[in-house]
């Protein structure tokens, strides 16, 4: 490292109005300490001021809370709510609760609070450094003699040019921070989301309890009409048994129905950021026919997408960010000059007490860093491949859920119809088959059979209804536009 300095400096003798004479050093040391406690209040004032408020205004760079890009207007104080357990909540609540409250948007909202930070460090790259240093020492001769020094230094250093390192180690922070800003963005829509499946995944197993407990009740009344054909003679102990058989595993299945509807509770308080175990009053929705046609462009949709996808974005961010990192690279091997500017007064009890001030400007060039720099650089270029690779495999992946969640919304339209037609002929079903074995002309197979089936209906009927929602909020999130206006 190669350093050059001019400067100019003037040194005051023992005649120096500040100090006291050095056969008197108690005055002379309280003098000193007291002009060090005043730059230190002076100095400090600075510091002081800038921890406690925002002189580069990065708060305006996020966003106003963990609500972020889907807040809605009616929230004019975000996250400020308390939740009653006796207030009954819609899917708008559950989806505020959730964004709220749900520690990941936390987490996302403080990466971005973080790194805007970030970028407030790196402007403050370009203003000069100001530092008060002071120094007391008791020092001891051979001999058994002593004596005392005591020396307090005021630094000015600001960097004039560096070749571009500071505007490099600025723009990357500020591309880190449009990623993370990005990321908050996809963190939201991802609990927005899976809010959404827990609401109605907690009434799609409320309704496979009724219609497990509607199957339970069919069960039973086949028993009871095998075992009254048993009673009478006309029964075969195999049916009786096939009939008990049939309601055994019905109440079974109505067990494991409940199973699931306390775990889809635990899911849906989980999501609000709430324990499993909170008790939760849940407004159900208000069901409606699926729409008959949905037909999109996919490529329109897919390009759509790869505009507006938060976490695409995010990816491209970290790419300029890289690039910027070879910039900061690069500039850090170049040479920095700097002005440097210091007052300094000393003051010893075997010397005359002295005053000195210096300004000159510094040139440092970095020879030869071992290499450091060479393999910074090389570093920096491969993280730009890698978040190249990055961006591409978001932006294939966006293609993929796209299309997922558009053949998910087309598929559950027509499951959800096609479902309703098979229950209404289940049932039909079902009633002739009870009624032609009671009437001692059908067998006790054909009617477990139709039971079957109609229970099996029912069950695919209530979850294609709730796949249909849940699918097309998956597909708002694969465009990246999941917002309040996508749920009812």
């Amino acid at each position: 490292m190669l350093q050059f300095e001019e400067a100019s400096s003037l040194v005051y003798g023992k005649h120096d109005p500040i100090f006291m004479p050095m056969n008197n050093p108690s005055p002379l040391r309280h003098s000193a300490v007291s002009f060090l406690c005043a730059g230190l209040l002076g100095v400090l004032t600075f510091p002081a001021l800038a921890g406690q408020s925002d002189p580069f205004a990065t708060q305006g760079l996020v966003a106003a809370s963990q609500v972020g890009s889907v807040q809605r207007n009616v929230l004019l104080t975000p996250c400020q709510g308390e939740y009653s357990a006796t207030s009954s909540l819609t899917l708008t609540d559950v989806v505020e609760r959730a964004l709220c409250n749900n520690p990941q948007t936390r987490e996302a909202w403080a990466n971005a609070r973080y790194q805007a930070a970030q970028v407030g460090v790196g402007k403050s790259a370009y203003l000069p450094s100001l530092d008060l240093d002071g120094k007391e020492s008791r020092n001891w001769r051979d001999g058994g003699s002593t004596y005392s020094q005591l020396s307090v230094t005021l630094s000015l250093g600001y960097v004039l040019y560096d070749f571009g390192a500071r505007d490099a180690a600025l723009e990357s922070a500020k591309q880190i921070l449009a990623a993370a800003n990005a990321t908050q963005d996809a963190t939201l829509q991802s609990v927005f989301l899976t809010a959404v499946q827990a609401y109605y995944q907690l009434f799609a197993t409320q309704a496979a309890v009724e219609s497990a407990g509607q199957a339970e009740k069919s069960a039973q009344e086949s028993f009871n009409a095998a075992s009254a054909r048993y009673n009478v003679g006309s029964g075969t102990p195999a049916d009786k048994l096939q009939a008990q058989t049939a309601r055994s595993q019905a109440v079974l299945n109505r067990i494991r129905a409940e199973g699931d509807y306390s775990n889809a509770q635990g899911q849906l308080a989980n999501s609000m950021g709430l324990d499993a175990n909170q008790p939760l009053a849940i407004t159900p929705p208000t069901l409606a026919m699926p729409d008959a046609q949905f037909e999109r462009n996919i490529g329109q949709l897919i390009e759509e997408a790869r505009r507006q996808r938060p976490d695409l974005a995010a990816a491209e961010a970290q790419v300029n960010a890289a690039k910027a990192g070879v910039k900061a690279a690069r500039a850090a091997g170049m040479p920095t000059l700097s002005l440097a500017a210091n007052v300094n007064r000393t003051h010893g009890s075997i010397a005359d007490p002295f005053s000195s001030s210096a300004i000159g400007v510094a040139v440092n060039v970095p020879l030869f860093t071992g290499y450091n720099n060479t393999y910074r650089i090389r570093a920096a270029e491969a993280q730009i491949d890698a978040r190249l690779a990055q961006r591409e495999r978001f932006s294939q992946q966006v293609a993929l859920d796209v299309w997922k969640a558009y053949q998910g919304v087309v598929t559950e339209t027509q499951a959800a119809k096609s479902a309703s037609d098979l229950v209404a002929s289940a049932v039909q079903s079902e009633r002739v088959a009870l009624g032609r074995y009671k009437e001692g002309i059908g067998s006790v197979l054909d009617v477990l059979t139709a039971q079957s089936a109609l229970a099996s209906a029912r069950m695919q009927n209530i979850q294609a209804g709730y796949n249909w929602r849940i699918a097309r909020a998956a597909l708002a999130q694969s465009l990246g536009r999941l917002d309040f206006t996508a749920i009812p």
